[in-house]
């Protein structure tokens, strides 16, 4: 179960802002970095951060807000040393689509004149209230690709020849299993009914191919905190007592009770289990390494599903 943490109320984080943006204990790692040419880069999650500090490299510094398994984004409250990084930054990619709201307030409370903002949800053109899951979509984590690239392209065009430099490494090298096993599973399993806990495998599941028959209103639910309808439930149960489902994939960042009775029941009737997570696990891993050694559990899962 994901826990909430608490830090310095949104409230009276406009005075945190009022000294970082005067200066007052905040800026002196940003002159520092400006002084050696490094751009300044905020992400609210580490799954972006994991995507900008590979593509930016050297030229780049990366600062993640939510880092840790522990904590849940969609409810942080930021800390005084996250309004004075947010402060110093050139660059702040957040996910938008109301994942991290608090992301915005601390953006909006400090505007710093040429600084660029990377809204996911706009990017991608998902609107409020849509699947704020788009780190689980390979062609919208593409389009974000592109997007980091020129932002660092407009914000340092000197070093445009090295930004061109990582992504190519990057994309051909780095992506290649990630890749690699979207296209495999695509190919193996098209069109295999599965089971989810939440919309998060939402976006994965249709880059795969897989039919997800979960019912949309219940991944919903569980996503944002809020009771599943007993309809919802029983047609779950349904799906697994008759086995209508081959893979069950639960986020075990965010195991409900109900969560965990389905996955027991999952479990009791022979239907292979995969978990996903929704930050980077461990904190330590890079993007795609996190995300190839997730898709290799649900391609085992597949195949014993579908022997």
């Amino acid at each position: 179960m994901v826990t909430k943490l608490r830090t310095v109320p949104l409230l009276g984080l406009f005075a945190v802002l009022l000294v970082a943006a005067t200066g007052c204990g905040g800026r002196s790692g940003n002159s520092a970095a400006a002084s050696t040419g490094v751009l300044q880069v905020v992400a609210a999650e580490n799954f972006w951060g994991s995507l900008a500090s590979q593509l930016g490299g050297s030229r780049v510094h990366v600062t993640s807000v939510i880092r840790s398994p522990a904590t849940d984004p969609h409810d942080y409250e930021p800390t005084a040393a996250d309004a004075r990084t947010v402060a110093g930054a050139r660059m702040v990619i957040v996910n938008g689509i109301g994942y991290d709201p608090w992301a915005e307030k601390l953006i909006a409370a400090n505007p710093v004149s040429g600084r660029i903002v990377l809204n996911v949800g706009d990017l991608v053109g998902i609107d409020p209230g849509g699947n704020p899951h788009r780190w689980y979509s390979p062609p919208d984590v593409q389009q974000v690709i592109d997007a980091i690239v020129q932002s660092y392209d407009k914000l340092d065009p000197k070093n445009s020849a090295s930004f061109a430099h990582q992504r190519t490494r990057f994309e051909t090298s780095g992506l290649a299993e990630y890749t690699h096993l979207i296209s495999t599973i695509k190919r193996r399993y098209h069109g295999v009914p599965v089971g989810a806990s939440e919309s998060i495998f939402a976006p994965l599941a249709q880059a795969l191919g897989l039919r997800l028959l979960t019912p949309p209103s219940f991944l919903k639910a569980i996503s944002e905190g809020s009771e599943p309808t007993a309809a919802d439930k029983t047609t779950i149960d349904r799906q697994i007592e008759d086995r209508q489902i081959r893979v069950w994939v639960y986020n075990s960042q965010n195991s409900t009770p109900d969560v965990n009775r389905i996955t027991a029941a999952a479990r009791k009737n022979g239907i292979p289990v995969t978990t996903i997570t929704e930050t980077l696990l461990p904190p330590s891993a890079g993007f795609q390494r996190w995300q190839s050694r997730q898709l290799e559990a649900l391609a085992a899962a597949l195949a014993r599903g579908t022997r």
